[in-house]
């Protein structure tokens, strides 16, 4: 047993390493009384005088070709008046897809070295540069400036906290408060309805209220300028960080019908025409070289031309959808510019506009999405049946009603000059996107263009070169790890100066590259392929900015030198064992692993970390107390609007809806009048064991079977939790409205995982 005087004497904390560091001695004097003591308190950080306040905004799934900042035919004012008075980076690269580049983003590391090489709930994610668990020994840019005297907020998409923390018990401590924001508001997954959000208020799940209007992108603009507000009533003299990371525009593609009206008939000549007009753009602006020439269509793609009239009306239509909600997001954007303005904050606040965290999405299949992708996963549907049902479904696309991602042509014209897209790590149009750095205060040559070579994991250095900031040695009790990005504060006032950022790798699914002073080497990896053979093509890039000519078989030495480089670099920074997703088990990894049977009680909130129902057998068991005059309500759902199910009474009947987006099969009681008093609701599925193959669904009420179903596809998936009792953000069935609680008492819901 240690006494208190043996505690205090020690005056350390052990360190996770069993490392000791001090804390923070008492600087006055202890006398027997307070007239004969000295009072001190400990130091609390302290940013330098004049440090300018940091806004990281971090945009979802855009192409280099989108934005009008960078000589797209989206009009987005806000990023370029950013861009007018801040200086355009225009050799500027993410990882390829959104989890890793917001790791790398947020620790300045790279993204296997921060064990994030795809998702925080990937598959086959045991080891260390995939686990998804981001190690505290390299702190994130928030717990770095906070321990600098910063305020800290983040608004927007997460995606950085492992699904087995991410329920409303925790642990907290990989969620945004748990790296180094004093608070967030948003949501943790990849993805989110702009018109029903998930949305958590730090630790706290919250529901958007009824008659609250406002889509997600406004909701996170208002609270970013709340949190400005309070900061510089609180403390206007400490300079404030905010990561605004909108999800915006990943799909869905959701917005309201009057941003979508500014744009109709805009795109109509198509997505040929659009990558012709870009591309003149971006010479003119000095996005790309002089002497720029597009790359051939990307196979699959068809001419616009060749497309019939519905084809192009519907594809017009997809993109009309899609600039306005990147419309939308860049104005709601500007107004947390202009908030900052007004308070007469602007001059001295640094923001990076990071425009796209990957290239355009090519997540949309070549026909377009309408319905999200529960439909156009299903193997069993052809392209033109998902071509006719698209043109069926032309007016509800963008709607609440809807969950749309653009065709692959679309997402080509976005990345204009480049081709390939998102995922693809071995090309520049996964990899490549447009950066605004802007200080009024701090650059001189505002509007100008540079091109040295920079990295995502770049931006933090730079933030803490450019605010005088220091990495402590330790952060909260873990000693740090080296910052592995290079500061771009030498290339701000000083375009001539030679890129110092002369080595990196890429690496998404099996498709990987690597970069050394102009040169690349990389290979796209075709899934269920041996990785070694895998094709590696070679590039000079200072020759060839948008890779039109493989020069591997005129420079084979060069070739192995690279290929050998980035062998070098996947072992150093945890790129190995390489994976692309179709290796056994393709489940996430769960809390509920390794259990036969979950007990789930009412008054449970939402529940994100699911257990697998897909490509299985399982049951779903309700017990209830029914009053005389029966009852009605949800009992248990899993999902919404976009695909779920849910088990549920209505009309008197038990009944069980499955939603795989486009269609909705229900099993509903043949018997209409529930017995009062305790009952068992049950649902039993019967799975026929082939991968993605169906089976039979039945309902039983008291044990007696009471409806019956065979189900084509067991890919049960949801992406709005599990709920017990009621089902809430978006309706898994539209014969009722949400939360549809249930009227009688549900006991507890138990899964039996068979």
């Amino acid at each position: 047993m240690y006494s208190c005087a043996f505690l205090l004497a020690i005056g350390s904390i052990q360190q996770a390493d069993g490392q000791y560091e001090p804390v923070q001695p008492f600087k006055g004097k202890i006398g027997k009384t307070l007239k004969e003591t000295t009072q001190s308190w400990p130091d609390r950080p302290k940013a330098h005088e004049g440090t300018p306040n940091v806004v990281w905004i971090l945009i979802d799934d855009v192409g280099y070709g989108a934005s009008s900042a960078f000589g797209g035919l989206i009009p987005t004012p806000t990023l370029d008046s950013l861009a007018n008075n801040g200086l355009r980076y225009t050799n500027f690269h993410t990882t390829a897809i959104c989890s890793p580049t917001r790791a790398a983003l947020l620790t300045g590391r790279n993204s296997h070295s921060v064990h994030m090489g795809l998702f925080p709930n990937s598959p086959n994610s045991g080891s260390p540069g995939y686990d998804g668990y981001m190690p505290f020994e390299k702190a994130t840019v928030a717990e770095i400036l906070r321990d600098n005297g910063y305020s800290t907020f983040a608004v927007g998409k997460w995606h950085l906290t492992p699904q087995s923390d991410g329920s409303a018990i925790g642990p907290f401590n990989r969620w945004p408060t748990g790296r180094g924001f004093d608070h967030y508001f948003g949501f943790l997954g990849g993805a989110t309805d702009q018109f029903h959000p998930q949305l958590w208020l730090d630790t706290r799940k919250v529901e958007k209220e009824d008659n609250d209007s406002r889509v997600f992108n406004t909701l996170i603009a208002d609270k970013a300028i709340n949190y400005i507000a309070e900061q510089k009533s609180g403390n206007a003299d400490k300079p404030f960080f905010l990561y605004y990371a909108p999800g915006a525009t990943h799909a869905p593609h959701q917005v309201a019908k009057e941003w979508v009206d500014k744009f109709k008939g805009k795109f109509d000549q198509g997505w040929d025409k659009y990558r012709e007009e870009v591309l003149a753009r971006q010479i003119k602006l000095g996005t790309v070289p002089a002497g720029t020439q597009l790359p051939p269509s990307n196979p699959g793609v068809k001419k616009w031309d060749d497309l019939t009239t519905a084809e192009k009306k519907l594809y017009a239509h997809f993109f009309e959808v899609y600039a306005a909600f990147f419309a939308e997001t860049d104005y709601e954007i500007g107004r947390v510019v202009n908030y900052i303005k007004q308070i007469g904050q602007l001059e001295n606040t640094l923001i990076f506009v990071s425009v796209g965290d990957n290239g355009a999405s090519k997540e949309g299949t070549f026909v377009g999405t309408v319905g999200g992708a529960a439909i156009s996963s299903n193997p069993e549907v052809t392209e033109d049946e998902r071509l006719q049902r698209n043109i069926k479904n032309l007016d509800v696309l963008g709607t609440e009603y809807s969950s749309p991602n653009y065709p692959l042509g679309w997402a080509q014209a976005a990345n204009t000059p480049f081709k390939h897209w998102k995922q693809d790590a071995n090309s520049e149009g996964g990899t490549h996107n447009p950066l605004i750095v802007f200080w009024p205060k701090g650059i001189k040559e505002k509007g100008s263009i540079r091109n040295q070579y920079s990295h995502v994991t770049d931006i933090l250095p730079t933030t803490i070169e450019l605010t005088q900031s220091k990495v402590p040695n330790v952060i909260n009790g873990y000693r740090q790890e080296p910052v592995e990005g290079t500061s771009l504060a030498y290339s701000i006032n000083n375009a001539a100066l030679p890129t110092r950022h002369t080595v990196q790798h890429y690496e998404i699914m099996g498709s990987r590259s690597v970069y050394k002073d102009g040169w690349k080497a990389g290979a796209l990896h075709v899934k269920k392929q041996d990785f070694d053979k895998d094709a590696w093509e070679l590039y000079n890039l200072n020759e060839d900015y948008n890779e039109r000519f493989n020069v591997a078989a005129k420079y084979p030495e060069k070739l192995e030198e690279l290929k050998s480089l980035f062998d070098a670099q996947a072992l150093k920074f945890n790129i190995y064992p390489l994976k692309d997703g179709t290796e056994e088990p393709k489940s996430n990894p769960t809390v509920y692993d390794g259990r036969n049977r979950i007990v789930l009680y009412p008054g449970t909130g939402q529940i994100t970390d699911l257990p697998r129902f897909s490509d299985r057998s399982f049951s779903i068991t309700a017990d209830v107390v029914l009053p005389p005059k029966g009852a009605e309500g949800v009992l248990f759902s899993n999902g919404g609007r976009a695909g779920g199910i849910s088990l549920f009474v209505q009309n008197n009947r038990a009944q069980f809806v499955y939603n795989l987006g486009d269609e909705k099969i229900t099993i509903s009681s043949d018997k209409q009048n529930l017995p009062a008093g305790k009952a068992q609701v049950k649902f039993d599925f019967v799975y026929e064991g082939a991968q993605s193959k169906g089976g039979t669904g039945t309902v039983y009420v008291n044990n007696e079977k009471v409806g019956e179903a065979h189900f084509e596809r067991s890919i049960f998936r949801s992406s709005e939790g599990l709920s017990v009792g009621r089902d809430i953000i978006t309706p898994v069935n539209d014969t009722y409205k949400v939360p549809f609680a249930f009227t009688g008492k549900l006991e507890k819901v138990t899964i039996d995982l068979k």
